[in-house]
Order: structure tokens, then C-alpha cells, then sequence
């Protein structure tokens, strides 16, 4: 945005359009509700054009009208509040609104323009979807709350403060671990909402789906942890995360079209018959309804939780030790081995080690396979070790999907 040349008539009418933005926005929602809106388009357009003038002749030599100009909005805005209280009217969002068009119209001349721009848009998003929002604030639980700030917390005020950099000769990393607890702790967060949205049956696969594109290890744990809650869901949590497990090859596919095309004619298409195969055992996973909302409410009530996070990071950077060691003892003759054991933590890494790699041979695409037959054992340890109900129908799945890759691994 910085990059366009950004003159003062531009600005200008950036901030006149910023303001006729709120203006309409107030106007219309008056109208809608049928009552004379305090201020509409040619007034908030007329605020923002004020807010910008103040601002020019602060940067020439009178400072003072800046914050005088403010003042003037604020007293105009008081008064005009006092009278709609003695009529009767509640609420100041449209007070509240006639600052900001003032604020706005001064930013675009002082500042980058992101910003203005930013307040603008969305202050008129916040404005015109007041029907959602109060909804989403009638529906939204104490504990739901709550699971919202310690998000917050576990991924904006912890993860600043670790170090950003790897100890011991094992390579761990602080910075890499706590995203692994955000990763899988934001996937079981997200599929809460999504299914108290959608339900347990659609909900939950909409999380699958696109937790499978992030990880689908992190899937499986999460879906597992919230089967393991609510164990009326364990057929749609399965489903999902065999969803997920499908997506993954996919995944795996563009990256290798991306960072080494060269494997493609030898891999593309075990890739996407591995996929087909995850999806048909995703969707025959038996589902007998749906689950009531009482029932969703009562047995998922905590859509954040970090401890299985916490758990699941542990075992990965033991796994990543144990990686490590292997790969020093056997070396480069080990490679199918390793391709196995470092299926069971990260696959990403081993696979682009594999790509950049100057030769091409069905060694190495037997070792990208491998690997992924190694992830999905693990995926199944994973799911059926939280979800004790669909622990039988997990081995099953995933084994009968890990078992697919040996074929295809020596055709």
C-alpha cells in the first residue's frame, strides 16, 4: 500500500471516502430501523474532511487545532447524546462512531494509510453486523469465555517470551515446540466452534479438512481428546481425522510439485490413490445420527484445552531425539529405517531433505512412502489411545490404511 505514491489530494479523498463509508452505513441502518439516524453520509463525510483539515494545519504551524478539533467533536457529540436521552433513546455506538470518522480523517494525512484505512473498514463491519454480534455474545458461555483469553494467552502473550533458537546437539527448539501446543490446541478450539456451529457430524468434518492441510497429526490428537470428552461423538471425531489423514497426502503431493517436480511421475499417483483410499475410510466410518445439542453442550465443556497439547509436544521432541540417534548410527544406509521412525514425528522435514536431493530413484520415493505409513501408525496410536470407545475401529482404519502404503512402496 506504501508502495503507491500517496499525494495529499490522494489522501484527501481517502479520508472523504472513508467517512461517506460510516455515513452510509449509519443512514442506512436508520432507515432499516426506522428512526432518524444522528448523523448520515453528508455529515460523517463532512467529520472526516474536518479531522483532515485540523490535521494539515497542525503540520503547518498551528498544532494546537488538532486536539481543539477533537475537542469540538466531543462536545457536538455530547450535547447531541444528552438530547437523545431526554427523547428517550439509548446507546452512543453512533457518538462513538462520529469520533472515529474524526480520528480517521486526521490519520490519513499523518500516517500510513493502512491504518485510516483499517478503522474505517472495519469500524463499518462492527457497525452494520450488530444483529450477529449480539447474538454471538447471548450464545457464548462463561466457560466458552474463558477459553477464549487463555487462547490468547498460550498464543500471544507465551510464545513472544520463549527463545528463538536450538540447544543441545538434538536441535530443540522452544519456539518450535510451544507451536506445536498452539497447533493442536487451536485445531480441538476451532472444531468446538465449527461443530457448535454446523453440529457434530458436519462441524467436525469441516475441522478435519482443514486441520488436515496444517497437520494431521495435530487432528488426530485433538479429535481424540474431544472423543475421549464426549464420547457420543467418537464416530464423527474418527471420521475427521481420517479426513484429515487423506488431506495429507495432498499436501504432501503439491509440495513435492513445488520443491522437487522431478518425483512426480514416480510418486503422483500413489499419492492420490492413498488419498482416495483415506476418504473412503473416512466416510464408512459408521455415523448413526447425529447428537443432540444438550448432549454437544454437556459433554464438551472446555473447547481449549492444553494439557493434551502438552503431552502430545513431549512424545514429539523424545521422538525427535530418538530420530536423531538413528540417523547417527545408521547413517545414509538407514535411510528406509529412518524414513519409518521419522514418520512418527514430522514428516514435512524428512520429506523436503529427500527432495533436495540431486538424484531421483524409488529408493527415495519407497522412503517418502514409508514415512507416511510410519505417520499413520502413529496417527492411530494417537486417536485411539484418547478415544477408548472408538479405539477398535481406529486400529482398524488406520492399520488397514498403513497396511495400503506396503504395496505401493515396492510396485
Amino acid at each position: 500500500m506504501e508502495s503507491l505514491e500517496l499525494t495529499f489530494q490522494v489522501r484527501f479523498f481517502i479520508a472523504l471516502g472513508l467517512g461517506f463509508l460510516l455515513g452510509l452505513e449509519r443512514e442506512t441502518s436508520g432507515l432499516a430501523q426506522q428512526h432518524q439516524p444522528i448523523a448520515g453520509v453528508r455529515t460523517y463525510s463532512l467529520i472526516s474532511m474536518y479531522g483532515f483539515g485540523c490535521a494539515w494545519l497542525a503540520q503547518n504551524g498551528v498544532p494546537a487545532v488538532l486536539p481543539l478539533g477533537l475537542i469540538s467533536i466531543v462536545v457536538l457529540a455530547g450535547i447531541e447524546y444528552a438530547g437523545r436521552i431526554r427523547e428517550g433513546h439509548q446507546g452512543w455506538t453512533s457518538s462513538v462512531a462520529v469520533l472515529i470518522t474524526y480520528v480517521i480523517g486526521a490519520l490519513t494525512l499523518n500516517t500510513i494509510i493502512w491504518l485510516p484505512l483499517a478503522l474505517g473498514i472495519i469500524s463499518a463491519i462492527l457497525l452494520s453486523e450488530k444483529t450477529r454480534i449480539e447474538h454471538f455474545v447471548e450464545s457464548l458461555k462463561k466457560f466458552e469465555l474463558f477459553a477464549i483469553l487463555k487462547f490468547l494467552v498460550v498464543t500471544v502473550l507465551v510464545l513472544p517470551l520463549l527463545p528463538n533458537r536450538e540447544f543441545t546437539q538434538f536441535n530443540l527448539n522452544p519456539v518450535g515446540t510451544w507451536k506445536i501446543v498452539i497447533l493442536i490446541s487451536t485445531i480441538g478450539f476451532v472444531g468446538y466452534f465449527l461443530m457448535k456451529k454446523f453440529g457434530s457430524q458436519y462441524g467436525l468434518w469441516l475441522s478435519g479438512l482443514l486441520g488436515g492441510i496444517v497437520s494431521s497429526t495435530a487432528v488426530s490428537v485433538a479429535m481424540g481428546r474431544m472423543a475421549q470428552k464426549s464420547p457420543e461423538i467418537s464416530a464423527q471425531a474418527l471420521r475427521s481425522s481420517l479426513l484429515a489423514s487423506s488431506v495429507m497426502y495432498v499436501r504432501i503431493l503439491l509440495i513435492i510439485a513445488i520443491m522437487g517436480p522431478g518425483f512426480l511421475p514416480l510418486i503422483w499417483w500413489r499419492l492420490l490413490v492413498l488419498a482416495g483410499l483415506g476418504v473412503v475410510l473416512s466416510l464408512t466410518t459408521g455415523v448413526r445420527g447425529g447428537v443432540s445439542k444438550s448432549s454437544l453442550d454437556s459433554g464438551l465443556s472446555n473447547p481449549f484445552e492444553i494439557s493434551p497439547a502438552l503431552v502430545f509436544s513431549v512424545l514429539f521432541l523424545t521422538l525427535q531425539v530418538v530420530t536423531i540417534l538413528v540417523k547417527s548410527h545408521f547413517g545414509n544406509s538407514g535411510l528406509l529405517i529412518l524414513s519409518f521412525i521419522v514418520g512418527v514425528t514430522d514428516i514435512d522435514p524428512f520429506i523436503l531433505s529427500i527432495l533436495s536431493s540431486k538424484t531421483i530413484s524409488t529408493v527415495l520415493v519407497s522412503a517418502i512412502i514409508i514415512s507416511m505409513l510410519g505417520n499413520t501408525l502413529i496417527k492411530g496410536v494417537y486417536f485411539g489411545s484418547l478415544a477408548r470407545t472408538a479405539r477398535r475401529d481406529a486400529i482398524l482404519r488406520y492399520g488397514t490404511l498403513a497396511v495400503l502404503h506396503i504395496p505401493l512402496v515396492f510396485l
